[in-house]
C-alpha cells in the first residue's frame, strides 16, 4: 500500500472491520425459510441498518419487497450540489452446503492462511463492509464528497426478485449518477478489475411423474417407466458429449472479445482434478462469459443410505441456465421450457415451474466513471493497471437499474476473485483486497466528485 492518507486511514479501520464482518458473518441469513429461520435475515437486516445509522446515514429503512424479504436502504446527504452515489451490496448468501466439508464453522468467521473463512466473506456481506471502510475513511479525511444512497439486498442469491419489483414501483428511491454494485471481483488477488458483462440467468424446476405409486424393481423394472432413469435420460439431452450446452434454438457459439482466462489457470482456479477434461469448445473466456452454461443444481431422489430396489414414481430437478450478454433470459426461458418438454421420454407427465429469472447486462466501460475509477485503482494497487473482464454469474438488479436510470453510469467491483470461493465450502476473503478495493472506492468518489466539478 502506498502512503496515501486515505489507505493509511483504511489501514487503521481493517481491526475493526473484521470485527465487525464476523458479526454480519455470524447470521445465517440464507433468503429461504425451508432452509433456515427467517429470523436470521431479519436479525442481518437489522444489523446493516443500524450500521448505517451509525455513520450518520438518514431514511434508514428495511424495505419489504414481495418475495418476502427485507432490503435495507440508507441516505448519506452530501455538498450541496454534489452528484448521488448509489452503492450495492446483498446481506443475504448461498446455503452453506455441506458443513462438514468446511475446515473451520461457515457461519463462524476464521482466519486462516492469510484469508478470512466463512460464508458471504466474499459473496456479500464483505462487499458491505467494503462501502462502510470506503465512506469512513472518506470522513476521516475532509469528508465524503458525494450524496450516497446505500441498498443492501436480501434476497439476491435466490432471484427471486424482490428489489427489482420494489425498485420498479418506487423509481425515485434509487436514483443516482452512478451505481458501484459491490458483488463481482478482481480477476485475481492483486490485480484490480471492473466487471464488463454479466450474465443473466433462467431457473427452472421441472417434475416427472410415470407411476401412481413406488413399485418393486425386480418385480416390474425393464418394463415399468421409471420416473428417475427417465430424469436422467432428460438431463442428460441439456449437454452434447463434450459438454457443450444444447438448448433447442439457443445460440451457443458466441466469441468473447477481451482478457482471457488461461485454461491452466482456470484449471487451477477451478481446482479440476488431475486428468478430468474441461467441458465446452472455443477459448475458457467464450464459455464462461460469452456463451450459456446449463447446470442441474438440485435432483429429488433416494439418497443411497436407506435406498430400496424400487423404481420411482416421480423425479424432481432443479435447472439453472446462465444467459450471456446479447440473449434474453425471457425468450431462453422459453426456449429451455420448450426443450424439456420435448426431450421427455417415454411419454412420462412433465410439469415445468419457473422460479428466478434475470436479464444479462453490459456495462458502459468507456464512461466517464470509469476513468476516475482507472484512477483510484492505480493508486490502490501500485504498478498495476485497472483491467475489464466477464463474469459467468448473475446480478438480476443491473438491467433493472439501467432501464430505470439509462443515464446512470454502472460499475461492478468485489471481493470474488477466484480464491475466495463464492457459492463453494470455504468461502472467504482475502484481507488485502477488502483494503484495497475500500481504498480505491474512497478514491473513486472522491475523484468522481472532482470529475463533476470540473
Amino acid at each position: 500500500m502506498t502512503a496515501h492518507p486515505i489507505s493509511e486511514t483504511v489501514a487503521s479501520l481493517m481491526p475493526r472491520a473484521k470485527a465487525e464482518l464476523a458479526e454480519l458473518v455470524a447470521f445465517q441469513s440464507v433468503a429461504d425459510p425451508a432452509q433456515f429461520p427467517k429470523s436470521e435475515c431479519e436479525a442481518a437486516a437489522n444489523w446493516v441498518a443500524d450500521a448505517l445509522r451509525a455513520e450518520d446515514f438518514q431514511d434508514v429503512a428495511l424495505l419489504d419487497t414481495p418475495d418476502g424479504t427485507q432490503s435495507v436502504y440508507g441516505f448519506l446527504p452530501g455538498p450541496a450540489g454534489a452528484p448521488t452515489v448509489l452503492l450495492y451490496a446483498h446481506y443475504d448468501v448461498q446455503p452453506p452446503l455441506d458443513e462438514s466439508a468446511w475446515l473451520s464453522p461457515p457461519f463462524e468467521l476464521t482466519e486462516r492462511d492469510g484469508r478470512w473463512f466463512g460464508r458471504g466473506a466474499a459473496d456479500c456481506k464483505g462487499g458491505f463492509i467494503m462501502h462502510l471502510l470506503a465512506l469512513r475513511a472518506l470522513k476521516a479525511d475532509g469528508g465524503v464528497p458525494v450524496s450516497v444512497k446505500v441498498i443492501a439486498e436480501g434476497s439476491e442469491e435466490q432471484g427471486t426478485g424482490g428489489l427489482e419489483r420494489y425498485a420498479e414501483a418506487h423509481p425515485d428511491l434509487l436514483a443516482a449518477d452512478t451505481i458501484v454494485i459491490g458483488d463481482t471481483g478482481n480477476f485475481r488477488v492483486g490485480l484490480p478489475t471492473v466487471t464488463a458483462t454479466l450474465r443473466g440467468m433462467t431457473m427452472l424446476r421441472v417434475t416427472l411423474g410415470t407411476l401412481e405409486g413406488n413399485l418393486h424393481s425386480g418385480q416390474f423394472g425393464g418394463a415399468a417407466p421409471d420416473a428417475l432413469a427417465a430424469m436422467i435420460h432428460l438431463l442428460a439431452s441439456l449437454r452434447a458429449e463434450d459438454g457443450t450446452t444444447t438448448v433447442d434454438g439457443l445460440v451457443t457459439d458466441a466469441d468473447w472479445e477481451g482478457l482471457q482466462y488461461p485454461e491452466a489457470e482456470f484449471r487451477t482456479d477451478a481446482k479440476v482434478l488431475d486428468g478430468v477434461e474441461l467441458i465446452g469448445t472455443g477459448t475458457v473466456a467464450d464459455r464462461i462469459w460469452a456463451r450459456p452454461a446449463v447446470t442441474v443444481i438440485g435432483i429429488d431422489c433416494p439418497p443411497v443410505v436407506g435406498a430400496t430396489p424400487s423404481l420411482q414414481a416421480t423425479a424432481r430437478a432443479q435447472v439453472s441456465l446462465r444467459v450471456p450478454p446479447g440473449q434474453d433470459a425471457a425468450e431462453a426461458t422459453k426456449l429451455l421450457t420448450a426443450h424439456l418438454k420435448a426431450h421427455t421420454p417415454w411419454g412420462a407427465r412433465v410439469a415445468v415451474e419457473q422460479v428466478g429469472q434475470g436479464q444479462p447486462f453490459r456495462a458502459d466501460i468507456s464512461s466517464p466513471a470509469y476513468t476516475s475509477m482507472a484512477q483510484a485503482m492505480e493508486t490502490a494497487y501500485p504498478g498495476e493497471k485497472m483491467q475489464s473482464s466477464g463474469m459467468g454469474g448473475s446480478i438480476p438488479l443491473c438491467n433493472t437499474l439501467a432501464t430505470l436510470y439509462p443515464e446512470a453510469e454502472i460499475l461492478l467491483i468485489g471481493l470474488s476473485e477466484p480464491e475466495a470461493q463464492i457459492h463453494a465450502v470455504n468461502e472467504s476473503v482475502s484481507p488485502e483486497e477488502l483494503e484495497r478495493l475500500s481504498v480505491a472506492e474512497a478514491l473513486f468518489l472522491r475523484n468522481y466528485a472532482e470529475s463533476k466539478r470540473a
